[in-house]
């Protein structure tokens, strides 16, 4: 659990305002019983509804800026409504965190912290966590956590739709996390594909609990209800890979408007049917299915009572790794045919002979074989004894003539060859840190790209099959081997030299040529090409990475994780 400071519930109690409690209107109570709405108009907010006052300018900071003479900040990430948000820098433990930035007299800022005070008190590891909640010189800011190996959920999503096993995973986790956040009295407000994260374990996390709505001045009468709406339509997009409003939104391409809000099922086929009625329940909160006589469900409690109710839905099996066939070849189809599904039986020997036939063929053969064997016998004899008087000199120049022979594979001078360009490559969609490929080199080790940390290892697979770079050599060159500097040693890093067709090549490891490959528990490796190869791209290709603590410099967790200081290459010259 991560660490909390009680500043946030000093300024919350000083500030004579009550916990941001279900909304920032300070409503708890469900609604369930008021009239009800359209669709449209409970998806409506204060900022839609309401005339927005004039906001006092967010406070003019850069990059470099201390706050508390702790927090360091590093990058505005978000300006908008009058507050700032941060990636920063927490000097005195030395980690990542995030830092929401606005001036004092901002209207809001009362209530932003008591949002905050509210939600470093639930202290559940399920939420992103309030670290600190501070005002001072005229400024409030809310200090949280920062998880640099979680994603967000909207890239995943854009990618396409979940597997029906994370997508239960994902409804389930996040159903039970809001429902939990409501029975302590607080909401969220502001559900959404950027607000959910994943990390490399598959456990979800939520950001912004009460603070994202208190900042941009969200309410709602039916609290309970919009959460469960607004997780309806995250498993919607899940199941999917649409966004079930006719707007695009969160980088997803929304349903058509002739449409209507059509079921997961009906929008794409073999939609898991028990998940495509659930999502189906949490979105149309104003009667049930008209397809399904079930009853809405109104709050995340509900939900997740709903989910825990399905048939167990089971994980994929991990895919069994292919090997290529070399001594097997599939008989070419005929026209009009489909080519075949399985292997041609291989005819059967021809029966022995029987009888007197046999046996004399057999005596036959024996006595060939000793005639041979004989025959052979004397001739090598014959040989040994010529070749008795042949002199020292002429072994010594055959032997020669074998050395230069064994070494003849590469032609050429070693010399040290220029990177030009660099980029990191993800087949998957799921970069590692593509602003730090620039740093592994041409700058003598000084800085570093780093992979996220992973839970379990060595090997990635079958939760990644790799992390790699991309280099440039300019010009295509004879590579001969590469020299691989890393951060961590221990047991143990795999890595691979393979010639890329580019610096963002489509294709997959497995289809390009591999040089070269090693396995090493120190913090270098050294990989020799056997069959120098011509190529102007090189990628480097890691596929296991050792078990390393908590850094502290690169602030990094304890876990499965690498970071590469410096590569170079040697080439040979004709």
């Amino acid at each position: 659990m991560a660490e909390r400071s009680t500043a946030a519930v000093d300024v919350a109690n000083e500030s004579g305002q009550a916990p941001l409690a279900a909304g920032a209107g300070g409503v708890t109570g469900d609604g369930a019983t008021a009239q009800s709405e359209t669709q449209d108009a409970e998806r409506k907010t204060s900022e839609e509804t309401a005339p927005t006052p004039p906001h006092p300018e967010p406070p003019e900071l850069h990059s470099g800026h201390r706050l508390a003479r702790r927090y360091r900040l590093e990058e505005c990430v978000t300006r908008v409504d009058g507050f700032s948000s941060w990636r920063a820098v927490d000097e005195k433990l030395r980690r990542a965190v995030g830092v929401h930035l606005l001036p004092a007299d901002h209207p809001r800022a009362r209530t932003v912290l008591s949002a905050a005070r509210s939600a470093a008190l639930l202290g559940d590891p399920r939420f992103v966590q309030v670290l600190d909640a501070v005002e001072e010189n005229e400024l409030v800011y809310v200090v949280h956590e920062w998880l640099p190996d979680a994603t967000e959920l909207g890239p995943l999503l854009a990618s396409g739709p979940l597997e029906p096993y994370e997508a239960y995973q994902l409804v389930s986790q996040v159903s039970q996390a809001m429902a939990a956040a409501h029975r302590e009295g607080l909401s969220h407000l502001r559900l959404n594909p950027g607000s959910v994260l994943r990390s490399e374990s598959g456990q979800y996390r939520i950001r912004g609990l009460a603070v994202d709505a208190a900042l941009r001045g969200i309410e709602s009468e039916r609290p309970k209800r919009t959460d469960t709406e607004a997780i309806g339509a995250l498993l919607y997009s899940a199941l999917t890979g649409r966004w079930p409003y006719p707007e695009d939104a969160h980088g997803l391409k929304g349903l058509p408007k002739d449409l209507g809000l059509a079921s997961p099922d009906q929008v794409r086929a073999g939609v898991h049917r028990g998940l495509s009625g659930l999502a189906m329940r949490a979105l149309i909160n104003d009667g049930a299915h008209p397809s399904r006589h079930e009853q809405p469900l109104t709050t995340p409690e509900e939900l997740a009572k709903a989910v825990a109710a399905l048939p167990r839905i089971r994980p994929p099996e991990p895919q069994a790794p292919t090997f290529p066939q070399t001594a097997y070849r599939q008989p070419p189809a005929r026209p009009g045919q489909p080519g075949p599904t399985r292997q041609v039986p291989v005819p059967p020997p021809p029966p022995a002979l029987s009888g007197r036939a046999g046996k004399a063929f057999k005596w036959s053969v024996a006595a060939l074989l000793i005639a041979a064997l004989g025959l052979g016998s004397w001739q090598v004899a014959d040989t040994l004894m010529n070749q008795g008087g042949q002199s020292g000199s002429t072994q010594q120049q055959q032997q020669q003539q074998k050395g230069s022979t064994s070494t003849g594979t590469q032609h050429g001078t070693p010399k040290p060859l220029a990177i030009q360009n660099a980029k990191e490559y993800a087949p998957d969609g799921s970069p590692q840190h593509p602003d730090q490929v620039n740093d592994t080199y041409g700058k003598g080790g000084s800085k570093y790209w780093i992979t996220k940390t992973f839970d379990e290892g060595p090997v990635l697979a079958p939760y990644k099959q790799g992390v790699g770079i991309v280099y440039d050599l300019g010009s295509a060159q004879k590579v001969s081997g590469g020299t691989i500097t890393f951060r961590y040693s221990g047991s143990y890093t795999a890595v691979s030299l393979y010639a890329a067709d580019s610096l963002s090549p489509s294709t997959q490891p497995s289809g390009m040529h591999q040089l070269a490959s090693t396995q090493t528990d120190s913090s270098t490796a050294q990989l020799s090409v056997k069959n120098p190869a011509s190529t102007r791209y090189v990628l480097v290709w890691i596929t296991a990475v050792p078990k390393s603590p908590e850094d502290p410099a690169t602030y990094s967790q304890a876990g499965y994780k690498q970071a590469i200081t410096n590569v170079s290459f040697t080439g040979l010259s004709s």
